[in-house]
């Protein structure tokens, strides 16, 4: 790994978290991908894009400001129940650590180094679908087996931010339940 990569990792957080991932060779794109997946990640980008025009919107009529938030809220509930039919098709959570730039995860196929996949994450709770590309840069042994390191390709901004998010509100919660007092003595 060369040295401008080692200083890129070291810039951004990394968390060991639970998603639904599914893995695919990036030439393999015959499948194509559900209306569901699109529709959630289109979704979120959507909720990213509007941050900013509710902030303004808030700073002149709090009411109408409000009232959006409520939808926002809504649309979030429904987003979650379709999010329950789409694990269906992804498959269950696994683990993974992850960061804005990089996920590693184990899997049954160790594919060769300098692999370019095709990953959908679906983040969980929020169910944010998300589509990456990722190019495989090292493979580790562990007791659960082996561990494949990817540092993402060509990934949006938009996505970019919305895994920062995640990743940020994964840590508060976890600083949030290291700090409550142990309730089983």
């Amino acid at each position: 790994m060369s040295t401008q990569d080692s200083k890129e990792r070291r810039e951004y957080y990394r968390i060991d978290d639970q998603i639904a991932l599914q893995i695919r060779l990036h030439d393999s794109q015959n499948e194509e991908d559900s209306l569901l997946f699109n529709l959630l990640g289109d979704l979120h980008l959507l909720e990213y894009e509007a941050q900013p025009l509710l902030r303004a919107v808030g700073e002149t009529d709090r009411s109408v400001a409000n009232y959006f938030k409520v939808m926002n809220k809504r649309i979030d509930l429904i987003g979650q129940v379709l999010a329950q039919n789409l694990l269906k098709d992804i498959g269950p959570a696994r683990n993974v650590s992850l960061s804005e730039c990089s996920i590693t995860f184990i899997d049954a196929i160790a594919h060769p180094v300098d692999t370019l996949l095709s990953l959908k994450i679906v983040l969980l709770p929020q169910a944010f679908g998300l589509h990456v590309d990722a190019r495989v840069i090292e493979h580790r042994s562990t007791p659960l087996g082996i561990e494949t390191v990817t540092t993402f390709e060509n990934i949006p901004d938009a996505t970019r931010q919305i895994l920062a998010r995640h990743i940020l509100h994964k840590q508060a919660q976890q600083r949030r339940l290291a700090l409550q007092p142990d309730t089983e003595e």
